[in-house]
C-alpha cells in the first residue's frame, strides 16, 4: 500500500530548495527594504515651520510649543509634509487655506495684515507727540487770573496802613 504524499514528510531537495530560496529572498529584499525608508525629519526643522502657526484650540498660542492632540496632529503633518519635500511656504500656505488666516503667528503685510503693520508704525509716533504737548502744557505755568482794580483800593490800604501803625 502507497502512503499518500502528505504522510511520507518533507523532500530533502524540496527543504533546500525553499530553505535556499528565502535566504535569497531575504537578502535581496533587505537592502531595497532599507533604501525605501525617507530619512527622519529633525524636530527643530519642524518647530521651525510650525512657529510660523498658531494653536487652532488654544489662543495666541504658538504651534511649536503647545502640545494639545490637534497641535501633535498637526506637527505630524508638518513633519510628513517636509519629508515628502514640500517647502516652508508651501506648508504654510497649505494650512491658511484649510484654517484661514487665523492660523498664522505673524500677519502677511498685504490685504488687512497691512493694518496690523501700520497702526503701531504710525500710531506710536502720534501717542508720542499728543504726550509731548500734554506735558509741555502741563509744565508750562498758567496765568494768574487778573484781579480787577476796587474803586478806592488804594484809599482803603493807606487807611489800613495807618491803623497798623498807630495801633501796634
Amino acid at each position: 500500500m502507497r502512503k499518500s504524499a502528505y504522510l511520507q514528510g518533507p523532500r530533502p531537495l524540496g527543504f533546500a530548495l525553499g530553505a535556499i530560496f528565502l535566504v535569497w529572498a531575504l537578502a535581496v529584499a533587505r537592502p531595497a527594504g532599507a533604501q525605501t525608508p525617507v530619512p527622519p525629519v529633525p524636530d527643530d526643522e519642524v518647530n521651525r515651520v510650525a512657529r510660523q502657526l498658531y494653536c487652532p484650540v488654544c489662543e495666541n498660542v504658538p504651534l511649536d510649543v503647545c502640545d494639545t492632540p490637534t497641535c501633535i496632529q498637526w506637527k505630524e503633518e508638518i513633519r510628513s509634509m517636509l519629508a515628502a519635500g514640500r517647502s516652508e511656504t508651501e506648508i504654510v500656505d497649505f494650512f491658511v487655506s484649510r484654517y484661514g488666516m487665523r492660523v498664522l503667528a505673524v500677519p502677511p503685510p498685504r490685504g488687512i495684515g497691512l493694518g496690523v503693520w501700520l497702526i503701531p508704525a504710525l500710531g506710536l509716533p502720534a501717542a508720542g507727540l499728543w504726550l509731548a504737548s500734554r506735558l509741555a502744557r502741563w509744565r508750562r505755568p498758567a496765568p494768574a487770573p487778573e484781579v480787577p482794580p476796587e474803586a478806592g483800593s488804594d484809599e482803603a490800604a493807606r487807611a489800613l496802613d495807618r491803623w497798623v501803625r498807630e495801633n501796634w
